[in-house]
Parts: structure tokens; sequence; C-alpha cells
């Protein structure tokens, strides 16, 4: 049987989102929960609007007990120039935008419309499943 190497066959379909409004500790705390490094920020319609990263939530925390004013908003410390996935592209291809962007991860919008996300994991997983090598047990 001839396995899929198109990259959305191996994005998450349900990743964690949050909206611009969602208060920075809230967001703090579905990274946490979720033991993920970022989340997509989208709008009412799902459309992207920006990604948040642990890096971004510490400089605001750090920035926020610095001036007196710890908290906020996600839409105050998002990045908003998103780089997307191509939902057809193939998982080389992405690997490779992953790498020259020097991204953890990649929306992937389809019609305007967030429908999942490309990650340096889910994209080594494809390629461990196409290149049929065992995978190693968890946390390993």
């Amino acid at each position: 049987m001839l396995r899929s190497i198109q990259a959305q066959d191996h994005m998450t379909k349900n990743p964690v989102t949050v909206k611009a409004d969602t208060p920075i500790f809230e967001a703090i705390q579905k990274l946490l929960d979720r033991s993920i490094s970022g989340a997509t920020v989208v709008d009412d319609e799902n459309r992207v609007i920006g990604v948040i990263s642990e890096m971004d939530c510490l400089q605001a925390i750090l920035s926020g007990v610095y001036h007196g004013d710890a908290g906020g908003k996600v839409s105050e410390i998002m990045s908003t120039e998103v780089e997307t996935g191509d939902p057809d592209a193939g998982v080389l291809a992405i690997a490779q935008q992953l790498i020259d962007g020097h991204r953890r991860r990649l929306p992937v919008v389809r019609n305007g419309k967030f429908v999942g996300q490309y990650s340096c994991r889910s994209i080594l997983r494809a390629v461990i499943e196409f290149a049929g090598k065992p995978q190693a047990p968890q946390g390993h």
C-alpha cells in the first residue's frame, strides 16, 4: 500500500486556539495544560489573526512585573505577521518552510478559514511513518 506524504494528512486538525481578547494568564494556562509551546489566534469567523508563543507570554510577564502591570490580553502580545502552510503541500515542502522560517508551527488555512496546524512534531511523525521506521515508546 502506498503511504501518503501529503502534509494535510498529518496536520493537527483541532489544535489549541485562543481569541485576541483572551487574558494572557488564561492563554498561558492553555499552553501549560496541553504541553504545547504556542497557539494560533483566531477571530469569531475562525480566520487566523495571529499566533502566540511561550516566549511571547514570558516576555509579557517579565515586562508586566517590571512595570507593575502583569496581565493583559493576547492581542497585546501576539504576533500578527503570520506565515501559513499550504493545505495541499507535501511533507518535504512544509518541512522546508518550517526550517526556513525558524518556526515550530504553521497554521493551515483553506478558503480563508483556519483548518489545522503543521508542527515540527507532526512532520517528523509523518517522515517516520513514511520511512516505515518503528516509533520509540513515548517519553524516551
